[in-house]
């Protein structure tokens, strides 16, 4: 086994765990879960069937990462951030045919507590922070705070807080790395620096 189990945790006969991972106490893996390499699985956290999680995310402890939520590459999920994929549940109406698809893309921050609303796309690099519900689609490096969220800034992908408006044109440097970054009619984009002078 090319991964790490807790003797506590459980893992369902099928899943698919990439290798260097590492799933700590009182988690659960269901079966036809399928999870990258390097990930770390935190203690109590849950993960469905029809789950997908990229190479390098963090799951932090006490979150469920129920069906149909797709995480990319590189997704921080912060201690007890919750997940749903049913938009208007009831206890006494089956809908498990109507779940919503849920998906975080790349380098993507969910900070502790927080709770993204099924059905949405939280973008690159985007930052969620502690608290906040997302009900709405976040646009890539967007800073998001508050219930319901809204945007306050743009972060870099190493979590700097860009000196940007939150519309229209501009530039700036990520004070970490140097990396450039342009705004441009609400867009935002990250270049390489220029390493040749």
């Amino acid at each position: 086994m090319s991964y790490t189990v807790h003797p506590s945790a459980i893992v369902d006969e099928g899943a698919r765990i990439g290798a260097g991972s590492r799933v700590w106490h009182f988690a659960h893996v269901c079966g036809g879960a399928q999870i990258g390499q390097g990930v770390s699985l935190g203690q109590n956290v849950f993960v469905g069937n029809q789950v997908v999680i990229g190479d390098r995310c963090k799951i932090q402890n006490n979150v469920s990462v129920y069906d149909n939520v797709t995480l990319e590459d590189g997704v921080f999920c912060g201690p007890s951030m919750v997940f749903t994929n049913v938009y208007n549940p009831r206890a006494l109406v089956e809908r498990k045919s109507e779940y919503r698809h849920t998906l975080v893309k790349k380098g993507a921050t969910l900070g502790a507590n927080c709770t993204i609303v099924c059905g949405t796309t939280v973008g690159e690099y985007a930052f969620v922070g502690a608290g906040a519900v997302i009900h709405k689609d976040v646009k890539p490096y967007a800073l998001m705070v508050g219930v319901p969220a809204r945007q306050v800034g743009w972060m870099s992908q190493h979590g700097e807080k860009l000196n940007l408006p939150l519309t229209g044109n501009g530039q700036t440097t990520c004070p970490a790395t140097g990396v450039r970054y342009t705004l441009q009619n609400g867009v935002l984009t990250a270049e390489e620096p220029d390493h040749a002078s």
